[in-house]
């Protein structure tokens, strides 16, 4: 090898030397790898939120584009509006009661899907088969099961004795059933998704505590209320936050299920604020009822996650 060749070869190490070292630098490459998460959630979550917060201080409409900024009347006049008012109670209501069965159907399932069986894998797609498909074609499947006329489940209720053979529950005609079937559908949609993040945390609970109970003796029942379950409760925590986020901010089971009705008995805050700034042209009226959700849902995760990490220091 000649002088020449040589001292290319070293001067291209030198060169090649920072930047490999660059690269290397966790302090370079932690933030040059989070950049394209940074961009997607400020172009499709930040940009949004703050159009939101602006639009929701002025009177702008559809037909008026202008931003005319009225300082607090956007939410004073929406605060009085009584759909408003309903919408704020049935998306409580709604987050509340379909994440208490959620909690409750998700930890059974959980746990008998940690035992072996025959065709286990059968009921794994089958319970997860809701959460894999898009969550407007599992609404209009319930649309078409829920059918005043010709309603399956009311066919099914018909033949056990439950109602009259031939008659018809009109579950989206009346404003409880309505609810209760809205209420129905989202812990159908839900409930694959709490049971997955159940079965991960039972399989790290540490088997030498169950070995440990066993050996002295305690039963299922008090090895299920006493072990397993208070471990699993920071987990629990998780599953709840993901389903009350999902909930309290899903339009599409209301908008495709009832349309909000009847008589806006099922309306909820999603679907108002699309109802009003889309569909009724008031876009700040419509951003006003978007943007008090965030108080809300915050105040529901700061708790949530605070139940959690208690549980979990404790």
């Amino acid at each position: 090898m000649t002088a020449a060749n040589t001292g290319q070869t070293v001067a291209g190490e030198i060169e090649g030397r920072p930047r490999r070292y660059l690269l290397d630098r966790e302090g370079l490459l932690g933030p040059l790898l989070l950049l394209p998460a940074v961009v997607y959630l400020l172009a499709l979550v930040g940009f949004p939120l703050v159009m939101a917060i602006l639009y929701s201080f002025t009177d702008i409409t559809t037909g008026n584009p202008v931003l005319h900024f009225v300082g607090l009347d956007t939410f004073r006049d929406v605060l009085r509006d009584t759909v408003f008012r309903r919408s704020l109670r049935n998306t409580v209501v709604l987050t509340i009661v379909s994440q208490l069965l959620v909690v409750v159907l998700s930890t059974v399932l959980a746990f008998a899907l940690r035992v072996d069986f025959r065709g286990k894998w059968f009921a794994r797609f089958l319970i997860l088969l809701p959460w894999t498909t898009p969550i407007a074609i599992g609404t209009i499947a319930w649309l078409w099961m829920l059918d005043s006329l010709f309603s399956p489940i009311d066919w099914v209720l018909g033949q056990v004795g439950l109602i009259q053979q031939g008659g018809h529950m009109y579950w989206l005609g009346k404003r409880d059933l309505a609810m209760a079937s809205v209420i129905a559908v989202q812990a159908w949609r839900m409930l694959p998704l709490a049971t997955v993040i159940l079965l991960a945390g039972m399989s790290s609970i540490p088997q030498e505590i169950k070995e440990a109970a066993e050996i002295d003796g305690a039963s299922f029942w008090r090895r299920l209320f006493h072990i397993e379950l208070p471990l699993l409760l920071p987990i629990t925590g998780v599953a709840v936050l993901f389903g009350l986020v999902f909930t309290f901010t899903d339009m599409t089971v209301v908008y495709v299920l009832t349309g909000g009705g009847p008589q806006n008995s099922t309306q909820v805050l999603a679907s108002w604020a699309f109802y009003k700034g889309i569909n009724g042209g008031s876009l700040g009226q419509g951003a006003a009822i978007a943007v008090f959700m965030f108080p809300v849902l915050a105040g529901f995760a700061a708790l949530i996650l605070r139940l959690a990490n208690r549980a979990e220091v404790s």
